[in-house]
């Protein structure tokens, strides 16, 4: 199994950095609580200044999903949506311990994270352009088909594990209790993103060694070296 972005999202969105991982064994029983308090404190910190909108990792977003013919205030992407529930409410739902920290990470850093439980990848995932003929499950089991040249995370399958990018992801691959092995993906567009994205993979590495004993296999992409292999 392998992770990569296609030649046509390198060439058309050269600013992009991306760090993945891996990980296993996952358990729904890990004590996360207190690394989601602090970045969930850090996140707090940072919306302090402003809203998410002003932050530069989103608007670098925001430019991004306008560039695919988005409307960015309709599609936002993940850490966007993430941080203005967490703005609006002041907390999030506990979902799944492993989810919590990812999200409460992506929002300390106000960069989209994604969690696929890799069983439910077949072959490998890729980020392209969707052909049209795709199949997405959404969280309520629906079947949609992606727009022709949107981009989408789809498996050797032809299943869509996410859509519009780093807007929304499939109930496919999601994280489950019974979820035993993960593949984290992590995507920014910003100026520092090649400082922070490292930071925030490093971060994510921490909390699967210390609440999970999972060390975890990791690498940063480029058109270089875009392929990931598991």
């Amino acid at each position: 199994m392998y992770f990569e972005h296609s030649p046509e999202i390198w060439s058309d969105f050269p600013a992009l950095v991306a760090g993945v991982l891996y990980a296993e064994p996952i358990t729904d029983s890990a004590p996360v609580d207190e690394p989601v308090a602090t970045y969930h404190g850090l996140a707090r910190a940072r919306l302090a200044g402003g809203s998410e909108a002003e932050l530069p990792e989103i608007q670098a977003w925001r430019r991004t999903f306008a560039a695919m013919g988005l409307k960015p205030t309709q599609y936002r992407c993940a850490a966007e949506s993430l941080l203005r529930r967490f703005r609006k409410e002041g907390s999030l739902p506990t979902i799944h311990p492993l989810v919590d920290v990812c999200n409460a990470i992506s929002m300390a850093f106000a960069i989209p994270v994604a969690v696929f439980d890799t069983v439910r990848v077949t072959d490998h995932l890729t980020v392209r352009r969707a052909t049209g003929t795709e199949t997405y499950v959404t969280f309520s089991g629906e079947t949609e088909h992606p727009e022709p040249g949107e981009v989408i995370f789809v498996d050797g399958a032809g299943q869509a594990h996410a859509r519009r990018w780093s807007n929304r992801q499939s109930g496919l691959s999601a994280v489950r209790p019974d979820t035993r092995s993960v593949l984290i993906v992590a995507e920014a567009l910003h100026a520092s993103a090649a400082d922070d994205v490292p930071r925030l993979t490093a971060a994510i590495a921490h909390a699967l060694d210390t609440a999970w004993a999972a060390p975890a296999k990791s690498a940063l992409l480029s058109p270089a070296s875009p392929r990931f292999v598991i």
